[in-house]
């Protein structure tokens, strides 16, 4: 394991009650967090520093999940600490309904980054809460009510933006999101139509490309045809004027699915056609994640109406944002809108300072540099293990998909994902699963990692596919 100079705290509380810990969390703390508990021997987590957490017993793992792909800078990271602190001493909390200056100078920093028109700015405190948010706005705008999602897809969990996630896992049997429409999800690896050359990657699907080669330019066939049944869902699903189109630049939760290189740019036109407005969903694909680029967004050249982020922003504290243009924004002033903590002093104040780190710390290009190293060495093991059948991303967004064998493209079963995803754990590494058959491994860490950490993932990673394959 690469070298830490940062020492951890002593983990200090009585041993009765670290006994007793998991009868707490099944009988004070709500049902859910339970199912959602990862490992057949849960990690207890104690402290975190940059890319590193420490367990109660003292034990360092190199976290390449940060927390559902939510740390942007680093655990704890000095700068953004300070900054917390200081406001903290300052002042807690005020509401929009008095003028506070950290508010405005996140908001005017915040704007700086997005392309024209895009520049008025709605702070909320969830990724959930921005989408819900954007849901109404478009449909006020509009005056329209229907919204297409992709399958697959992964909007938040409240009444509303449920009928926008695709995934039954996060589905509950009653009615919700109604006017909600999900369309075919142009993956490339596991939908009908892929090829060699369809995404913006560093690493291409393994699939047999039939697109006609001109040169140097390609005419994707898949994206066609994933355009053609988005083309179907207009024609058959919704009504000849609609709200609005929700996209994830690469879908998080689904499993770091990618699309064909034009797909959005196309999806976009159709949708204005009939009205709607784009929304595009960074709660994990922004502030430098992808590497290539800031927002997610752009790496497919287009520019949305209205863009939904969270979890980065704040680098684990609790915040989210709406950013649209001032025609959206004049329309959804028709009423009032007030969010007690959206904006608060704090939440400014450590946004601000994420922001002002990602540039300080050059974590954009660590995410392109330290991304596109990881993918290109996980391809070579996917050319050396049967089970690994697909390695995709940009910069530290990045899925591994897991199949029985690579001629079927079956995920492989729940239980040899759980065996592998223990094993890594165990040797000090932190990574999520996702995907709608939970079949492919998440890694997207603070975008603080080096080399020397890829280094020791690759070695982890392999070690426990050889291992499992030794067993089976």
């Amino acid at each position: 394991m690469p070298q830490c100079n940062f020492k951890a705290e002593e983990y200090q509380v009585k041993t009765a009650f670290f006994r007793h810990t998991l009868q707490i969390r099944k009988k004070h703390c709500n049902p859910m967090t339970m199912k959602v508990t990862y490992y057949k021997k849960p990690v207890f987590i104690h402290q975190g520093y940059m890319q590193w957490l420490w367990d109660v017993d003292g034990k360092r793992y190199l976290d390449l999940f940060a927390g559902v792909a939510t740390v942007s800078v680093g655990h704890c990271h000095p700068k953004v600490t300070a900054a917390a602190v200081q406001q903290l001493k300052r002042l807690w909390h005020t509401t929009n309904i008095y003028v506070y200056p950290p508010l405005h100078e996140y908001c005017e920093k915040l704007a700086s980054y997005f392309p024209d028109p895009l520049k008025v700015i709605y702070l909320t405190n969830s990724g959930s809460e921005a989408n819900d948010l954007a849901m109404l706005m478009a449909r006020l705008h509009t005056g329209n009510f229907d919204i297409i999602t992709f399958r697959g897809s992964y909007h938040g969990g409240s009444p509303q933006t449920m009928g926008l996630t695709s995934n039954a896992a996060y589905k509950y049997p009653i009615a919700n999101g109604l006017g909600c429409t999900n369309t075919m999800c142009p993956d490339v690896f596991r939908g009908p139509w892929g090829g060699s050359h369809c995404r913006d990657s560093p690493v291409q699907t393994i699939r047999e490309c039939s697109c006609a080669q001109a040169g140097k330019k390609c005419h994707c066939m898949a994206n066609e045809q994933y355009i053609g049944q988005l083309k179907e869902t207009f024609a058959t699903s919704v009504p000849s004027r609609i709200a609005a189109f929700f996209g994830e630049p690469i879908q998080g939760v689904g499993g770091a699915v990618q699309y064909p290189k034009n797909y959005l740019k196309e999806a976009y036109k159709l949708v204005r056609e009939k009205g709607g407005v784009c929304i595009a969903d960074e709660v994990q694909t922004g502030f430098g994640r992808t590497g290539s680029h800031f927002w997610g967004f752009q790496g497919h050249d287009v520019i949305p109406d209205m863009v939904t982020m969270a979890k980065g922003i704040g680098n684990g504290f609790p915040m989210g944002a709406v950013v649209t243009t001032p025609e959206i924004a004049a329309s959804f002033a028709k009423g009032v809108h007030f969010n007690t903590f959206g904006g608060n002093p704090v939440a400014c104040a450590v946004a601000s300072s994420v922001l002002d780190t990602i540039t300080e710390d050059n974590t954009q290009q660590i995410s392109l540099d330290v991304g596109t190293y990881l993918m290109t060495e996980l391809a070579k093991l996917r050319e050396k293990y049967e089970i690994i059948g697909d390695v995709r991303g940009k910069g530290l967004q990045i899925g591994v998909e897991m199949v029985k064998d690579k001629a079927s493209r079956e995920p492989l079963s729940p239980e040899a994902m759980n065996e592998i995803f223990e094993d890594i754990k165990d040797m000090g590494v932190l990574i999520g699963k996702g995907g709608i058959y939970g079949q492919t491994f998440r890694i997207k860490p603070p975008m603080c990692i080096s080399m020397e950490d890829a280094d020791f993932f690759m070695a982890v990673f392999n070690k426990s596919i050889h291992n499992y394959m030794e067993r089976r």
